[in-house]
């Protein structure tokens, strides 16, 4: 298989895996539909740079590290279900909190606050390394080029924040807005259930 050949299975085998809905997809969606548009895209943009923090991982070999180091895996996998159970607990305890509705289009207080929340939730799954480790082992030529690598870091950037972004924008609207803000306790209780749930069975599977 020749690089270009390569490159766009992995691009759509990335894709596929960024479209499957998750913690990630779930905290994007809450900061489009809560805060706005541009929260949206901040913690969109946090998503890439988490994905390419795990890609630069997998090419440096973490994906061999886990599987030569079982403990390690496991204290990474406690480390990120404990950090999802955090953010369960805390939208679950906001539910009931008024949000004030402003324009979609009017900027957020910080959107350092977004981006940082889409950065360390695509950290807290260090099954995501795994998954980049065994696309690269199937999918890279023999003896890829630094220039093939390098396309590849910047597939991994682009697919993920570009999916998030398109999500972001979707559910940034003001009729997906309002309807959230009528309904703001029950959805955040069940985005709050089910963060928490993943957190819990992401650190109950951490025995080595």
């Amino acid at each position: 298989m020749n690089e270009l050949a390569s490159l766009a299975a992995i691009a759509v085998a990335l894709a596929i895996g960024a479209a499957s809905p998750g913690p990630s997809f779930l905290l994007v969606a809450r900061a489009a539909v809560s805060d706005g548009r541009r929260a949206g895209l901040a913690a969109a943009c946090g998503m890439g740079l988490g994905a390419l923090a795990f890609a630069l991982l997998a090419l440096f070999g973490l994906a061999a590290a886990f599987a030569a180091v079982p403990s390690l895996y496991s204290l990474f996998k406690l480390a990120g279900g404990l950090y999802l159970l955090h953010l369960g607990i805390g939208i679950w305890r906001g539910a009931a909190t008024p949000l004030r509705e402003t324009a979609a289009t009017t900027p957020p207080r910080r959107l350092r606050g977004p981006f940082a929340l889409g950065f360390v939730t695509q950290l807290s799954n260090p099954k995501t390394a795994i998954v980049y480790g065994g696309v690269f082992a199937a999918l890279f030529p023999q003896e890829p080029t630094r220039a093939f690598e390098a396309a590849v870091l910047a597939c991994v950037a682009l697919v993920e924040a570009g999916w998030y972004t398109i999500v972001a924008l979707a559910l940034s609207v003001a009729s997906t807005r309002t309807a959230y803000l009528r309904h703001k306790a029950r959805i955040d209780r069940a985005a709050g259930l089910f963060l928490g749930g993943l957190g819990i069975r992401l650190a109950t599977s951490a025995s080595p």
